[in-house]
């Protein structure tokens, strides 16, 4: 899978998680062409899943943040007003942006963007015009304050 198909696959979905398993789909499944049992780093594709995600989460039409069970989740642009919209059922938690930064000393460290302030401007209008039920179907599984995500 290319990093033009991983794009797409996420625009497709909507919503994907990273390598976990839960309600969405699993990217690092889905390039993998099967079920990983483990790390992803042990599968014969995991650094065309290594490179992928990294790819993904550079991208700026997606939000990369814990929304499912804590894990790395992706939402494409697409689905940022219905987030948005439904914010105070999801939690400010959830919906925090967050990115791995590499330190001077060769760390990877994750820095996060509190929400709403990575929302932009653009996002909030669509947000505020957007039915709430309209919101809640077209992310149903995102209301549960606590998602189970099945570990591999």
């Amino acid at each position: 899978m290319t990093t033009t198909e991983a794009l797409a696959f996420v625009r497709r979905a909507g919503v994907v998680l990273e390598s976990a398993r839960g309600p969405v789909p699993s990217l690092a499944e889905t390039i993998a062409g099967e079920r990983i049992r483990g790390s992803y780093w042990a599968h014969p594709k995991g650094n065309t899943i290594f490179l992928r995600t990294r790819s993904i989460r550079k991208s700026p039409d997606v939000l990369v943040c814990r929304l499912l069970g804590g894990k790395v989740t992706y939402v494409h642009r697409r689905l940022w007003p219905a987030l948005v919209r439904m914010a105070n059922r999801i939690g400010p938690d959830r919906l925090a942006a967050i990115r791995e930064v590499h330190t001077v000393s060769g760390k990877h460290r994750v820095v996060s963007t509190r929400y709403p302030d990575w929302v932009p401007p653009s996002v909030r209008r669509a947000a505020k015009a957007l039915d709430e039920s309209d919101a809640v179907a077209e992310l149903p599984f995102a209301i549960p304050s606590a998602i189970p995500v099945r570990r591999s």
